[in-house]
C-alpha cells in the first residue's frame, strides 16, 4: 500500500532525453505522480522530486545525460533525484555514484517507479537527507512492461505498443538497455486508445523500440493491432513511429493505403545503402528489399511522407561504401533523412571491425546527406503548394504562429494574426501556401 499523504503539495521536475518512447514514458510517470498529489514545477521554482529519463544511443547522449543529472541536482538542492532509462540501465554504478542521485531504476524497475519512490522516500531521512538505494538488472531479467498512453503538453497522444528488441545489431546497445521484445495485448491497447479519445485525443502515434516485432509476448500480429485500432472511430489519425524494413510486410502497406485513420506517413530505418555495410551491421535486409518497400508505398500512396534513418561513418564503411549509400538514397523517392554519425558503444561487436572512419570524414559524410535531405524535403513540400489539406493544429503561445501537420506530415504554419485559440487540437481544412521564412513549413491559408 502506497502512502500518498507524504507527497501532497510536493513539486516535481522532469527531464527527458532520447526517443519518442522516452517522452511518452516520462509523461506517464508525471501523470502517476500527479495522481499522488504532486504538481509540476513552474519556471523558476525549486523541485522536491526530480526525474531524469535517460538515453544511451550514442556517446554524445551519455554525456548529455550526465550534464542533465548534474544540472538538475544543482538547480534543485535537496530534491529527491531519480534517474531511469537506458543510460541508468547500462551504467548503473556510474550513475549511482553521482552526487545528489537518490534512486537509480533500470528497465525492469521503472515499471514500479511509484512503489520504489514511495519506499525510498519513506526511508530517506538519513542525516544527509538521502537514501542511496540502487537497483540494477540483467537483460534476460528485463520482463516488465510499463503501459503508456499520454500526451503531456502535446496535442498528439503517444501509445506505447511494444518495448525491447531481439535484434542484436553490431553497433547497438538497446537490447542490453531495454531487454528483449515484449508487448501488451491488442485488447488492452485498443482500450487505451478509446480512453485517449475520451480525453479529447484526435491523433495517436504508436511508439516502441521495434514496433514491427509486436506479438512476441501475446502471439498476435502487428497488422492485427493496426486493424483493431483503425476501428476506434473517435481517433481520427494514427501514425506509426518507426518500422524495420524486414517487418513491413506488403499486407500492412496495402492496408494502410486504404485505411480509415492510418496516415500516409512512414519512418523506416535504413542505416546504410551499402549491402556490405548492412552485413557488417547484422541488419536483416538488403538494399533491394528496402527499395521494394519504398516503391510499393509510393505506388499505393504517391503523396506518402517517408522518413529514413541513416548512420554514417560506422566501422567498415570505406569511402566507396558511403558513395554507394549516397547514390542509393539519391535515387529513392523518400522525403527526409535522419542522419546519425556512428558512435562507439562499449560492449558492442562492432568494435571488432578493423576499419575506423575519422571524425572529419563522419562530419563530411553527414553534411552531404543532410544537404540531400533538405533538397528532398523541399521538393516534397513544393509539390503540395496550392493544394487543400486537413491540418491538426497545435496550441501556440499567445502572439505566436500556430503549427500543425497534414495527413502526410507536412508542417503547416498559421500566422499569429490568423491564429485562434479555438483552432487548438482541431482538424481544419486549409490551402497550402508558399514556404515560411525559414522553409520549415508551408503557410496555411484559411478560406
Amino acid at each position: 500500500m502506497i502512502d500518498t499523504s507524504a507527497f501532497q503539495g510536493k513539486k516535481a521536475a522532469y527531464y527527458t532525453l532520447g526517443c519518442k518512447l522516452n517522452f511518452s514514458e516520462t509523461s506517464t510517470f508525471g501523470k502517476m505522480l500527479e495522481d499522488m498529489g504532486v504538481t509540476t514545477v513552474a519556471e523558476g521554482e525549486r523541485a522536491d522530486i526530480c526525474l531524469i529519463n535517460t538515453c544511451s544511443v550514442t556517446e554524445v547522449a551519455d554525456r548529455k545525460c550526465r550534464q542533465a543529472i548534474h544540472r538538475m541536482v544543482r538547480e534543485n538542492l535537496g530534491a529527491f533525484v531519480i534517474v531511469t532509462g537506458c543510460y541508468a540501465q547500462l551504467e548503473t554504478d556510474k550513475v549511482a555514484q553521482m552526487d545528489g542521485v537518490d534512486l537509480v531504476l533500470g528497465s525492469n524497475e521503472k515499471a514500479s517507479l511509484i512503489q520504489y519512490l514511495s519506499d525510498a522516500w519513506a526511508n530517506s531521512r538519513e542525516p544527509d537527507g538521502h537514501l542511496h538505494k540502487f537497483h540494477s538488472v540483467k537483460t534476460k531479467e528485463i520482463k516488465s512492461f510499463q503501459p503508456s498512453c499520454s500526451r503531456g503538453n502535446r496535442t498528439r497522444f503517444f501509445l506505447k505498443v511494444q518495448d525491447g528488441c531481439n535484434y542484436f545489431c553490431t553497433y547497438c546497445t538497446i537490447p542490453y538497455a531495454r531487454g528483449f521484445s515484449r508487448n501488451p495485448s491488442i485488447a488492452s491497447l485498443v482500450e487505451q486508445a478509446r480512453q485517449a479519445a475520451l480525453e479529447g485525443g484526435k491523433e495517436i502515434v504508436l511508439t516502441g523500440v521495434n514496433i514491427g516485432d509486436f506479438g512476441e509476448t501475446t502471439h498476435e500480429r502487428f497488422i492485427g493491432l493496426v486493424k483493431a485500432l483503425d476501428e476506434v472511430e473517435d481517433i481520427h489519425r494514427f501514425r506509426i513511429s518507426s518500422l524495420e524494413p524486414d517487418l513491413i510486410d506488403d499486407e500492412l502497406i496495402e492496408y494502410c493505403a486504404h485505411s480509415r485513420a492510418f496516415m500516409p506517413h512512414f519512418h523506416i530505418p535504413l542505416q546504410s545503402g551499402s549491402d556490405h555495410v548492412l552485413q557488417l551491421m547484422h541488419r536483416r535486409y538488403d538494399s533491394a528489399l528496402f527499395a521494394h518497400k519504398i516503391q510499393l508505398i509510393k505506388q499505393l500512396m504517391p503523396d506518402a511522407f517517408i522518413g529514413v534513418d541513416v548512420m554514417v561513418g560506422c566501422r567498415g564503411e570505406h569511402p566507396e561504401h558511403f558513395e554507394e549509400c549516397y547514390q542509393f538514397l539519391k535515387g529513392l523517392d523518400v522525403t527526409q533523412l535522419h542522419v546519425f554519425p556512428y558512435s562507439e558503444r562499449p560492449g558492442t561487436s562492432a568494435l571488432a571491425i578493423p576499419y575506423v572512419v575519422s571524425e572529419h570524414d563522419k562530419k563530411e559524410r553527414s553534411m552531404r546527406l543532410l544537404k540531400l535531405s533538405d533538397e528532398k524535403t523541399e521538393a516534397f513540400y513544393a509539390r503540395h503548394i496550392g493544394q487543400e489539406a486537413e491540418v491538426l493544429f497545435e496550441k501556440a503561445s499567445r502572439g505566436k504562429a500556430m503549427h500543425g501537420f497534414t495527413k502526410n506530415y507536412i508542417r503547416v504554419e498559421l500566422s499569429a494574426r490568423e491564429a485562434k485559440e479555438e483552432y487548438d487540437n482541431q482538424l481544419i481544412t486549409v490551402r497550402l501556401g508558399d514556404f515560411n521564412h525559414d522553409k520549415t513549413a508551408l503557410k496555411a491559408i484559411i478560406h
